[in-house]
């Protein structure tokens, strides 16, 4: 069962638009701690296609969970990155393991801060696989981090993580 409310909180996080990675909502830091993680992401334009994919996986509700969380999030750069095709294709109801298990890849159990990063070399994923951190996680570069959530936390990154 936590398994299951992990991966729809990580694919709630993608389903949320940012407007801007490294600043918070509009409101003050505050308000922003008391949204959660799917909160957070849809408020923000930059997450559209991760917040669609979270809905599209049926994650929304794990992923509003108590957690903690935390969610290495791709903007919607990142999604482009896949081709059209290959995101249309993922998002097919025929594809939602496939999805649930991408989504999965990006959230770690946990409030993993960005200083706590900094003393590990990799993370074990909610979807069991671990990642390796650094100046990013895997092949992925830092576009923001430690935007804080009422359930945990997100970093922004510039690429979709893809489990192996």
């Amino acid at each position: 069962m936590p398994t299951l409310l992990y991966l729809l909180a990580f694919v709630a996080v993608f389903h949320m638009p940012i407007a801007e990675a490294p600043t918070p909502p509009p409101d003050s830091a505050a308000d922003t701690h008391e949204s959660d993680i799917v909160q957070i992401a849809a408020s923000n334009d930059d997450f559209e296609t991760l917040v669609a994919a979270v809905q599209a996986a049926g994650l929304v509700e794990t992923l509003k969970g108590d957690g903690p969380f935390t969610v290495f999030a791709p903007t919607d750069d990142a999604f482009a990155k896949l081709g059209h095709s290959t995101l249309d294709d993922l998002l097919k109801p025929s594809n939602r393991d496939q999805l649930t298990a991408i989504l999965t890849y990006h959230v770690v159990p946990g409030r993993v801060t960005s200083h706590d990063l900094a003393d590990r070399r990799s993370l074990t994923t909610v979807n069991g696989q671990k990642i390796s951190v650094g100046v990013g996680v895997e092949n992925a570069r830092f576009v923001a981090t430690d935007i804080s959530a009422s359930n945990g936390v997100i970093h922004v990154i510039d690429t979709v993580l893809l489990p192996r």
